[in-house]
């Protein structure tokens, strides 16, 4: 699905048909968003901006160079965009493409509310959006704030954890799955916010953007660092959180090997006992009466004597 936005009088035109670019220029489009494309729908479009789209590959690449580049026709800028979920995120890859007419190229494989909002503002306001670089600053705007969303999502999860392996009598499997979880999610966040920080330094870089973006970006770049070190604080709460649940785990386990080394050892003169009058050698015991009732008592009395001796060293 292809949606145009034109420059005049914000008109937008959604499921728009290829032969439409043949009766448009350069001058009449703001953007082309593209929505699982076919392939005819990007061969018109790659032949109508004279631009080459980025294959899937492409725009997973972890390169530096494949996250933002320029050429001499064209800005490129690839990102993965993340949705939480129940059990963590989706990776959603963008591909982004501003020529140097100011056309923005946009190509998506699934719905993403970042480009609804975008698209939300753009409709409010359009005489803010001249051009295909405004667009695309505002498309990350709405990224940060919705990577800072994520980051609270994380946190709240993470508070949530705590509370519950601290109401629990004892850590089981599952709280250790939730900790492996929600490590994995956030290092995901925190890579992607760290290419969302390359990507806004490489455009202050830049000299192809208008001069009233420049100072957007600044306040950008300082909500990204902030949000670096939010996840970097979520991620040290994690490790912190994990060294505790395994510190429990080890303190049940030495209980559990405390109780079966008590009971050995209290059983240990019993069963030294019941060896001696095991033994094939003639033993008066065995012809007494009360030999039995002996032993059965010289077992008793030497595993209390044992337990209190414990007691005593304050051992149990």
């Amino acid at each position: 699905m292809i949606t145009i936005y034109l420059k005049q009088y914000n008109k937008i035109i959604r499921n728009a048909d290829t032969s439409l670019f043949d009766e448009l220029g350069y001058d009449d489009i703001l953007w082309i968003d593209m929505l699982q494309p076919t392939i005819k729908e990007q061969k018109a479009v790659e032949n109508f901006m004279e631009i080459n789209l980025q294959t899937k590959q492409q725009v997973e690449e972890i390169e530096s160079t494949s996250k933002y580049s320029e050429t001499e026709n064209a800005i490129i800028s690839n990102a993965n965009f993340f949705v939480p979920t129940e059990d963590g995120f989706t990776i959603e890859p963008v591909s982004v493409i501003i020529s140097n007419e100011g056309v923005m190229v946009s190509v998506r494989e699934a719905e993403s509310r970042t480009f609804r909002e975008t698209e939300k503002r753009l409709q409010i306001n359009y005489r803010n959006y001249p051009t295909g670089y405004h667009i695309f600053i505002t498309l990350l705007e709405v990224r940060i704030d919705y990577d800072a969303d994520m980051v609270e999502f994380i946190a709240r999860q993470v508070s949530s954890l705590s509370r519950d392996m601290n109401g629990e009598n004892s850590i089981d499997k599952e709280i250790l799955r939730r900790i492996n979880r929600l490590q994995e999610s956030t290092m995901l966040l925190r890579e992607n916010i760290f290419d969302r920080q390359r990507v806004l330094s490489s455009i202050l870089r830049s000299v192809r953007f208008p001069n009233d973006i420049y100072p957007r970006l600044q306040l950008m770049i300082k909500d990204v660092n902030s949000l670096i070190n939010h996840a970097d604080f979520s991620f040290q709460r994690l490790d912190y959180i994990q060294d505790a649940a395994l510190g429990l785990i080890n303190i049940e386990q030495n209980e559990i090997v405390k109780i079966f080394s008590i009971a050995a050892v209290v059983f240990m003169p019993a069963t030294l006992v019941a060896s001696i009058y095991g033994m094939n050698f003639p033993i008066p015991e065995l012809h007494w009466k009360y030999g039995y009732l002996f032993a059965i008592c010289l077992m008793i009395l030497l595993s209390g004597a044992t337990i209190w001796f414990f007691r005593f060293k304050k051992w149990l």
